[in-house]
């Protein structure tokens, strides 16, 4: 099966990479993570972590997209990046590559508010772009599922197909959260399952709208291969 191309897809994937390669190279990943990823406790108390930022430092209110450009590992943006090119590319033949950004961002932006919601004293760094990831991941998963859903009582067949979704993928975080609950040391403990969960919604909530706003000068078709 040949993806379609996706050059927005693409250079996401080449930026993201480009900068880990940097931080890495320099053995300045944990210092990255300090000053470009999402630390909650710097949106309710600006004044948390001055004293490590030092002279160069991101403004608080555009670590959410800075996060998604800092990785903990090769694992950890392997995987990234792999779910990056397979979901966006076929979101970007869709959407388009201004649409597919917009989706990005605002998924990056959701993904960080729910992990804020979740412990908005937090002082540990959230890092990587799997929360903005997700919310490509809901649009994938909606513009392209093929299983049939009805609706039930007032709620349309489309506002039940993001239920189904939305609570499927809620449960299959949190029983990844409980699996790595005791690994906290490894590259993969501490996944930030708030983030996931708020840009995977944030993607089922914005496909519609995003969709009326590509095809608002003709009718909506996708192509369901």
């Amino acid at each position: 099966m040949k993806l379609p191309s996706g050059r927005m897809t693409n250079w996401l994937a080449v930026v993201t990479v480009g900068l880990f390669v940097l931080t890495w190279g320099l053995g300045q990943i944990d210092y990255a993570a300090i000053v470009g990823g999402f630390i909650p406790a710097r949106i309710t108390n600006s004044g948390a972590f001055a004293h490590a930022l030092g002279p160069v430092y991101v403004p608080a209110f555009l670590t959410p997209v800075t996060a998604t450009l800092v990785h903990g590992g090769w694992m950890h943006i392997g995987f990234n990046m792999l779910m990056l090119m397979f979901c966006g590319r076929y979101v970007e033949h869709v959407l388009g590559s201004k649409l597919l950004l917009l989706l990005y961002i605002l998924g990056a932006y959701a993904a960080a508010a729910a992990e804020w919601a979740l412990n908005p004293t937090g002082m540990a760094p959230m890092v990587g772009a799997s929360g903005a990831i997700s919310a490509l991941l809901g649009t994938y998963a909606l513009m392209y599922s093929h299983q049939k859903v009805r609706a039930i009582g007032p709620f349309s067949a489309n506002v039940v197909r993001i239920a189904w979704l939305a609570a499927g993928w809620t449960i299959i975080q949190l029983m990844i959260a409980l699996a790595t609950s005791g690994s906290g040391g490894t590259e993969l403990g501490q996944i930030a399952v708030g983030a996931h969960i708020g840009g995977f919604i944030a993607g089922l909530v914005l496909t519609r709208p995003i969709l009326h706003l590509r095809f608002r000068k003709g009718p909506i078709g996708l192509n369901k291969r």
